[in-house]
């Protein structure tokens, strides 16, 4: 009597690579997915518009921000929205950096080209912030140079943030009184890169 045959068929090229894209297909959907899940909850993309940010940023560019477990600190990129504002065109989305938080006063010397933040309404040379990483004053001389008061003083309310944009002379920011300083729950998140050029933006 003959023996049973004990060779297993070999599956087919054609089952193999159906079996492989299908599982291809399932990693990519869940990929697609935990993106979309991710940018709902958890992060966004904003767009910079206009030249206030620059050299920092320029008009166009794309930023992934997020509001995860954020407390704003000093020297942070922020998007904030306002959307009370008595200029239309404030009531957007706007990218500027934070200068100081809740409870904190800042004095800008236009003259000098410095700005100092304290926890109280003195100053001296040890609350000078070190802004020559990003701060852009074109010409060397602020705008508000040329007015009778050499310096401006501002307090942050509790809840709130005092913000500047980089490009001083070309900035509507918390020195405007039509912004003011940033009520914290009109922030949209801190931004985390810069999409293109790949920048990351820490602290």
């Amino acid at each position: 009597m003959a023996a049973a045959s004990t060779k297993k068929a070999k599956p087919s090229t054609k089952n193999t690579f159906a079996v492989a894209l299908i599982e291809y297909m399932e990693m990519f959907v869940f990929a697609i997915v935990f993106v979309i899940l991710l940018m709902t909850f958890f992060f966004r993309i904003c767009q910079v518009d206009g030249p206030s940010m620059n050299k920092t940023l320029t008009h166009g560019e794309r930023l992934i921000i997020t509001d995860f477990f954020y407390t704003p600190q000093q020297g942070d990129i922020i998007v904030f929205h306002l959307a009370s504002s008595d200029v239309e065109a404030y009531n957007k989305p706007i990218v500027k950096r934070v200068i100081a938080t809740e409870g904190q006063f800042v004095k800008i010397d236009y003259q000098a080209n410095k700005v100092y933040v304290s926890n109280d309404e003195s100053f001296d040379e040890n609350e000078l912030i070190d802004e020559s990483r990003y701060a852009f004053i074109s010409g060397n001389v602020w705008n508000e140079a040329t007015r009778a008061e050499s310096a401006e003083v501002f307090s942050v309310p509790s809840g709130h943030l005092f913000v500047m944009g980089d490009n001083r002379n070309n900035s509507a920011d918390s020195r405007n009184e039509h912004i003011g300083t940033i009520p914290m729950e009109c922030v949209l998140g801190r931004a985390l890169l810069r999409m293109a050029p790949f920048t990351v933006f820490s602290r």
